[in-house]
């Protein structure tokens, strides 16, 4: 009987259509939306088969809606009521406006958005035998059945939308008020009171969303809000992994990453999907100490770039390394003798889905008993380039340098410098270019904080005696000694094979590293700067060094606001003082691609 009078309402609507379809309304009846283009056009497809008037729109936030109409809102009603009771269509479907509809999807070319409702279908679609034989449940004291279909409408009134909103737990509100502050409209505290800060935030949602702005959401609305705030995390499979090894459960992308191997103190979960995304679960046993090393140690590996936000507190840090190609973020906590923390390796350009999947991971992260267990570092994790099987951050050349003043100015060769998004004294130690010299091809730094040298080059004045011995120091291996080395070697001519005055000739192979790096005479003095033979194609035997000497040095420095310390001792000194000496006054100097 509900059947037959639902289907002679919807020919009496139907008739009495034409005398005033014209001033209605434009709508939809919304049924199905999904978060894939390639899932919305299978599904209107789907329905295709069965039903008229089937289109597919954009509706933003990475979603697709699968309507049918367009309609007057009076025959949407009946469309939507007769399909709703058919069990043709979902439940849960409702009356859409077309506001909030963007491109046209399906039927494929067409572009239905402006056009004139259309006439409802003839008739509602057969029902199965099953759907005969059990019509829905009707309860045993029926309300009016306007009212019941309302109540199943998610487009409800803002009274109804109050009263369903009074049903929602602390946590779904909550919930609401994150994907508010996801969509950008709430800037308050997440605490599930929805005060006039939750509300205007509402406000401010339905309005960009072609919505009425009550501040009040329907339950269609928020169902819309939160379907575009989940679908930021669609094809990463983020679910929880349990790694008892590590003594870590948290939520991962598991369709992105997979564990691969424990390198202490790390659990490495590298890429196995389309997105070059890593996850290190770092697991050890220490104290504060220990946590302070990891956090020094961390800064010079190769996933951690050195530009971006990071603090060290008393028990925990948080390190951001912002590249080119990827960010980086690091946590860890000190808790009860452990440290136990992650990192999460993401694509640039990819924020706002970086940001959302940390935040899923920060918020599930639970430590479990125990810690990885130091003994099981393998032998791939001992390599000097690696740090438990990471690589470590290396410079893309290094070379040599001298402390010229008490704040730790420095001069260089002009090829430590070129190219580099940053460079670095002592590896660590940011400076800035503060002069140049093209003709003498050097460069001065200076360090972005003052330093305390241990030696600073005194200058001998005039030119090296010829034949004298001399010592030339320099970091001949890069980074891989800590101290620089000394080689010996005597002044072959006080000039340039081609006769230049500015640089003597020097008897002594030196490697790439070294220039830069100071000549000193048999007293400490600093005679020159090793610089790069400049005689074009040709090849010069292996003992053939250039120094650049101490008075065209001194006339680089002064540009720069330097007056260079003169050299006053007359003594010789000792092979062993001399070499503790050239190790106090010479500086690594680091060239980094950023």
């Amino acid at each position: 009987m509900l059947r037959l009078f639902m289907v002679l309402a919807f020919w009496i609507g139907l008739t009495t259509r034409a005398v005033w379809a014209q001033n209605e309304e434009v709508v939809w009846v919304q049924i199905e939306a999904q978060p894939t283009l390639a899932q919305a056009s299978e599904a209107a497809r789907r329905y295709s088969t069965a039903l008229e008037d089937v289109n597919g729109f954009s509706i933003g936030g990475g979603w697709y809606a699968i309507v049918l109409g367009p309609y007057s809102r009076a025959d949407a009603e009946q469309v939507l009521r007769v399909y709703r009771n058919e069990r043709t269509i979902p439940r849960d479907s409702f009356i859409a406006f077309t506001e909030g509809f963007r491109q046209q999807f399906w039927p494929v070319g067409a572009n239905v958005l402006a056009a004139d409702p259309v006439a409802a279908p003839a008739a509602a679609p057969a029902t199965s035998e099953t759907a005969e034989a059990t019509p829905p449940a009707v309860d045993a004291t029926p309300a009016p059945e306007t009212q019941t279909l309302a109540q199943d409408l998610p487009d409800e009134t803002e009274r109804e939308a109050r009263a369903s909103e009074v049903q929602l737990t602390r946590a779904e509100r909550e919930a609401l008020q994150v994907a508010l502050k996801w969509a950008g409209s709430y800037q308050g505290t997440i605490d599930g009171a929805f005060g006039r800060g939750t509300r205007a935030a509402m406000a401010d949602w339905q309005s960009a969303n072609g919505y009425g702005a009550t501040g009040v959401l329907t339950t269609a609305q928020r169902k819309t809000l939160l379907g575009a705030y989940n679908s930021i995390l669609d094809g990463l499979d983020v679910g929880l992994v349990r790694d008892e090894t590590a003594g870590i459960e948290m939520l991962m992308p598991k369709a992105m990453v997979g564990f691969t191997k424990y390198e202490p103190p790390f659990a490495h979960y590298d890429t196995k999907g389309d997105i070059p995304a890593r996850v290190l679960l770092i697991s050890q046993e220490g104290d504060q100490a220990t946590l302070f090393g990891l956090y020094d140690i961390m800064q010079t590996l190769a996933i951690v770039p050195p530009e971006g936000p990071r603090s060290r507190e008393n028990s925990s840090f948080v390190l951001i390394g912002q590249g080119a190609d990827f960010v980086s973020h690091t946590e860890a906590q000190l808790q009860n003798g452990e440290i136990k923390g992650f990192t999460l390796i993401w694509p640039a350009g990819d924020e706002e889905r970086r940001t959302r999947l940390l935040g899923e991971m920060q918020a599930s992260f639970t430590r479990l008993p125990g810690t990885l267990d130091p003994s099981m570092l393998s032998e791939s994790g001992q390599s000097v380039d690696l740090v438990a099987g990471l690589k470590i951050r290396k410079p893309l050349l290094t070379r040599s340098g001298v402390f010229v003043d008490g704040n730790g100015a420095a001069a260089t060769v002009l090829d430590a410098v070129q190219g580099c998004g940053r460079v670095t004294i002592d590896t660590d130690t940011e400076a800035s270019v503060a002069a140049t010299d093209e003709a003498a091809g050097i460069a001065i730094l200076k360090p972005a904080l003052p330093m305390a040298p241990r030696g600073v080059a005194a200058l001998k004045g005039g030119a090296p005696r010829l034949q004298s011995e001399v010592a030339a120091a320099g970091f001949s291996y890069g980074d891989a000694l800590d101290r620089p080395t000394l080689t010996f070697g005597r002044v072959a001519d006080v000039k340039g094979l081609a006769g230049e005055e500015s640089v003597a000739r020097l008897d002594m192979e030196v490697l790439a590293e070294d220039l830069g790096g100071p000549v000193l005479d048999t007293t400490g003095a600093v005679i020159g700067l090793l610089v790069p033979a400049k005689e074009g194609a040709r090849q010069l035997p292996a003992n053939v060094t250039y120094a650049l000497q101490s008075a065209a040095l001194k006339a680089a420095l002064t540009p720069a606001g330097i007056a260079p310390k003169a050299a006053s001792g007359t003594e010789q000194l000792a092979a062993v003082d001399l070499t503790t000496l050239g190790e106090a006054m010479t500086v690594l100097v680091s060239c980094w691609e950023q």
